[in-house]
């Protein structure tokens, strides 16, 4: 049993660690706070400490806003549906007995370790590029056209990009989902007749409900900072700019610093609200 003595000690030795994760995020945070309410545009050479909430209502009034945040909804629910579905199938399939299920394994879960910019690389020139990529060759070969991905079809290439990385971190949880699941209401099932579709839908989804809320709260918080794979493949255009990437255009292509500030603030707000509004749902399911 702890003592008062071990808990001050170890509220000791933790203090330096918490000291520094404070500071690490609060000066940046704080930094983008006073700057979201001051006029700076260093290329100009413009600097007002103190203008009010003017680049707060020049970034919500503007239509580059409400695009940004309408692209970013339509890619993270894209993202979700390929990741969960997928993951689902792949977690299923992993858990049923193979030849080299530990290399299988691995080689599902290994594209969740590789960095989003060598990601969106690999796909940009190694698939989605019309003249030498694979999809092109293989349009080819049926002799058909090559398809220009990332001209014709950004939205969605980036969404293949990004969820080809999240894959296996949701087909990782849902296996854990689906390894503790009894074998013997399965087979229970089995016994009375039932298809293996209603044994899925009324036995193994239900039980996977917890795991794949978990995933969507997870990635939900991480992909409303998508920013790489549209840097390295679109730059933003071809309707692929998210509200991460509008506040980077606002901060360093347009050197308005102070209205990148308030854009980046009012992200932070919003990713807040979502974060909390799905951590309430992920109680509640956890509850029941």
């Amino acid at each position: 049993m702890a003592t008062q003595h071990s808990r001050t000690s170890a509220r000791i030795m933790v203090a330096p660690a918490v000291f520094v994760l404070l500071v690490w995020m609060l000066v940046p945070l704080c930094m983008t706070l006073y700057f979201s309410f001051a006029d700076y545009r260093p290329l100009r050479a413009t600097f007002d400490a103190w203008i009010g909430f003017d680049n707060y209502v020049s970034f919500l009034t503007s239509d580059s806003f409400l695009s940004s945040v309408g692209v970013t909804l339509q890619m993270v629910a894209g993202i979700l549906c390929i990741t969960i579905g997928g993951g689902v199938v792949l977690a299923l399939l992993l858990d049923q007995p193979m030849f080299g299920q530990g290399i299988v394994r691995i080689l599902v879960i290994a594209p969740f370790f590789v960095m989003p910019t060598v990601s969106a690389l690999v796909w940009k020139n190694m698939f989605f590029n019309v003249d030498n990529g694979l999809f092109s060759y293989l349009w080819r070969f049926f002799g058909a056209q090559p398809y220009d991905f990332l001209s014709q079809a950004p939205l969605f290439s980036i969404i293949v990009i990004v969820a080809w990385q999240w894959l296996p971190f949701a087909t990782l949880i849902l296996l854990t989902a689906v390894q503790s699941l009894s074998s013997e209401q399965l087979e229970a099932a089995e016994m009375d007749g039932a298809p293996p579709l209603s044994r899925f839908w009324h036995i193994i989804l239900p039980h996977l409900s917890r795991a794949i809320t978990v995933v969507i709260l997870i990635q939900t918080i991480f992909l409303l900072s998508i920013f790489a794979e549209i840097f390295v493949t679109t730059n933003g255009a071809f309707g692929t700019r998210t509200l991460t990437y509008l506040v980077y255009q606002r901060v360093l292509e347009s050197q308005n610093i102070g209205l990148g500030s308030a854009g980046g603030i009012v992200a932070v707000i919003l990713a807040n609200v979502v974060a909390i509004f799905l951590m309430r749902i992920v109680g509640k399911n956890l509850d029941n």
